[in-house]
């Protein structure tokens, strides 16, 4: 569980960059200056963990590339204290960047030893963060409203359970589109039955899936 001064060193230069290509919210970086993201990989692969490039994990998964976090973070638009429910947990840094955001936070995986690792160095890192291993397509209607959602796994359209899912002022960040890329999609609902979709550049994610894993 080092943080070493190195570590520290190349996490500020991370956080330029990202700052560099056009995130503004002060919040977001200090997160991202706050949170080790070399904890959430491979120790083999330090040189890697401060690039802002998206690098493979267990599962067939990623890890997304820093400013992708960055970026989907503020979109959302995250304050203290708000209810937010993440859909892929992966290796749990964008949960971590949410908790350390001041967000009470529900994250959902499908595959089980993703989550399990996630939640082990998410407690041993101190953010009391609610993992679930299930459809992230379902989102947690039991735990519903949310004041935010986000999705980091590229969907076919904007799920409709989600939606259904946000509280009157809520804000969901999902990337829409087919496998090989999608539209940053941002959809605010405005009413019980209305919604406002705005979209956000394009990106690349591993697509959304139902099957539970391990």
């Amino acid at each position: 569980m080092e943080d070493s001064f190195l570590h520290q060193g190349l996490r500020h230069k991370l956080v330029e960059q990202v700052r560099d290509k056009g995130i503004r919210d002060e919040a977001v970086l200090a997160a991202m200056m706050n949170v080790p993201r070399h904890l959430f990989m491979d120790s083999g692969f330090l040189k890697f963990a401060y690039a802002d490039k998206a690098f493979p994990i267990a599962s067939g998964q990623t890890i997304s590339q820093p400013y992708t976090v960055a970026f989907q973070s503020e979109l959302l638009e995250v304050s203290e204290h708000l209810k937010v429910l993440e859909i892929g947990t992966g290796s749990g840094y964008q949960a971590a960047i949410l908790a350390e955001l001041g967000a009470r936070v529900y994250t959902v995986e499908r595959i089980r030893n993703l989550s399990q690792s996630a939640q082990i160095l998410l407690t041993k890192l101190g953010y009391p963060v609610k993992f679930f291993v299930s459809d992230g397509n379902l989102g947690l209607p039991s735990f519903a409203p949310f004041d935010r959602i986000l999705v980091t796994a590229g969907a076919r359209e904007v799920p409709e359970r989600l939606k259904e899912q946000l509280s009157v002022g809520g804000i969901l960040v999902v990337p829409v589109g087919p496998p090989d890329h999608q539209i940053m999609t941002r959809c605010i609902r405005t009413s019980e039955d209305s919604y406002e979709i705005t979209t956000h550049g394009n990106f690349v994610f591993v697509p959304m899936r139902d099957k539970i894993e391990g």
